[in-house]
Formats: structure tokens, C-alpha cells, sequence
């Protein structure tokens, strides 16, 4: 005989995860921080978690009267943990990084704060290129406030969830902005089925935390593991082959950009 009990919504999920998590991400500094974006009219209101990951809790808020989010009625807060699981590995990504590498500290709020710098600086750079990327409004310590995918009623889904009408057109959509991003000297180095969103029928990256410049020692190992993971998902998904050395081939020479 089958319980009749049903499994918790997401919505009831991510309140429960919600009401767990809150007494450690809104320590002290945070709070602080998070104070000077309602001041400055970034937010009006802090709504609720959609959100978790390894480094990083993401919440839905209202955007404020600030001309940074004009226009805007929901935004996006990203709120990087100081006890982050992934704090070890995030230093391999900022040490390698010729950008940021000197503004790190030892201690772990400096960790935190650069890592914060970075994803709004690379979003920064995404957007310059053309890439499909949430825009980035502003960074304040440990949190980023940027564009939010989705509204009132639905959140944008991942790629894994998204039940996609043309997946050859969405694959060379990925494939062009890994060139864009290339182009301006970044690569995701994290890109997978987890950080891409379905928003308009477009493909958008998220999580640009970990982008590295390619001046960054390991690069190309990023740049083909990106690739892989993107290749293998519209193969197994899609059925669609498509070569890795063809597109690693297409993104680093077809995107050297010419100032």
C-alpha cells in the first residue's frame, strides 16, 4: 500500500532550505552590507530563496528606486557564503587569475569579497561581449545584485530541466557566445547543463564566478572541459554529435578580437 503522504513542494522545499540557512548567511557583515543596498534603493524588499549552491545562496528581491535598476521589479541577490564549502577551490581559480590575483588576502572575507568582485567584473565583461548572461547591477562586499531570469510566476529553467523546441539552434547559440566570451578573454570554466537558463527560448550563462582570463595557466584545459560537458549533454540528451576539436578549433580561431 502507497503512503499517502506526497513529497514536499519546491516551494515548501526551499523555505524549509530557507529558514535552515538564513541564521548563517545573514551574520553580522552581511547584514550590514545587505542595509547599504536598501539605502541606495538597489532593494526595497527581500523576498525569498530560489537557490543554493556551493558557494552561494541566490534570492529573489524587489528592485528599488535606484536608477541602477530602473525598470526592473524583480531582482537577483547573490549572497557568497563565508563558511563556503568551496572556499579551497575558489582560490585556485583567483591565484591563477592575473586580474585579481594580488587583491586576495589571507583571510576568508577577503577571499570572499574578491570572488564577489570577480563574477560581477566577468558578468561585466559577458555582457560587453554579447554573451546571453544576466546583467550585473552592482556588488557590495559578499553580495551581487544582477538582472532576474524569469517572473512572478516562473523562475527561467536550467538546461537539464528545459524542454527545448530547436536543440541544434540552442546548441550553436552556447557554442557562439563560449566564442564571444573567448573573444574577450574569458572563459566560463564551469559551463555545464546546471548554469545555462532557458529565458525568451535563448540560452543564458550564470555562475561566472570561476571565469578565468585565458592568460590563466590552465585555459584551454577550462575551455575544452566547458565544451565537453555542453557536447556530451546535447548528445545524450539529443542525440546531436558534434566534434569537441571542431568547436574547441571554431571558438579560439574565429574569436581573437581586433582592437
Amino acid at each position: 500500500m502507497r503512503s499517502k503522504r506526497h513529497a514536499p513542494s519546491r516551494e515548501d522545499f526551499m523555505l524549509n532550505e530557507q529558514r535552515k540557512t538564513e541564521q548563517g548567511i545573514f551574520d553580522h557583515n552581511t547584514m550590514r552590507t545587505l542595509g547599504k543596498l536598501f539605502s541606495k534603493g538597489i532593494v526595497s524588499k527581500l523576498d525569498h530563496l530560489i537557490a543554493r549552491g556551493k558557494e552561494a545562496d541566490v534570492y529573489i528581491a524587489e528592485a528599488g528606486d535606484s536608477e541602477i535598476v530602473k525598470g526592473q521589479q524583480l531582482i537577483v541577490l547573490k549572497f557568497f557564503r563565508i563558511e563556503a564549502t568551496a572556499f579551497s577551490n575558489m582560490k585556485d581559480y583567483i591565484l591563477g587569475d592575473p586580474r585579481f590575483e594580488r587583491q586576495v588576502g589571507r583571510g576568508r572575507y577577503s577571499i570572499i569579497n574578491t570572488w564577489c568582485k570577480k563574477e560581477f567584473g566577468n558578468l561585466s565583461i559577458a555582457i560587453q561581449a554579447g554573451v546571453h548572461a544576466p546583467t550585473p547591477y552592482v556588488y557590495s562586499g559578499n553580495i551581487l545584485a544582477m538582472q532576474f531570469l524569469g517572473n512572478r510566476e516562473t523562475i527561467a529553467p536550467t538546461l537539464l530541466d528545459a524542454e527545448l523546441e530547436n536543440p541544434e539552434q540552442t546548441l550553436k547559440h552556447i557554442i557562439k557566445d563560449v566564442g564571444r566570451l573567448f573573444s574577450y578573454g574569458l572563459v566560463h570554466a564551469d559551463l555545464s547543463e546546471y548554469n545555462i537558463l532557458i529565458h525568451g527560448g535563448l540560452p543564458y550563462m550564470i555562475d561566472f564566478g570561476q571565469a578565468i582570463s585565458i592568460k590563466h595557466p590552465r585555459a584551454p584545459e577550462f575551455l575544452k572541459k566547458d565544451l565537453t560537458n555542453v557536447l556530451k549533454f546535447f548528445r545524450k540528451r539529443y542525440k546531436i554529435e558534434d566534434s569537441l576539436e571542431k568547436c574547441y578549433g571554431e571558438v579560439i580561431s574565429k574569436n581573437v578580437r581586433k582592437d
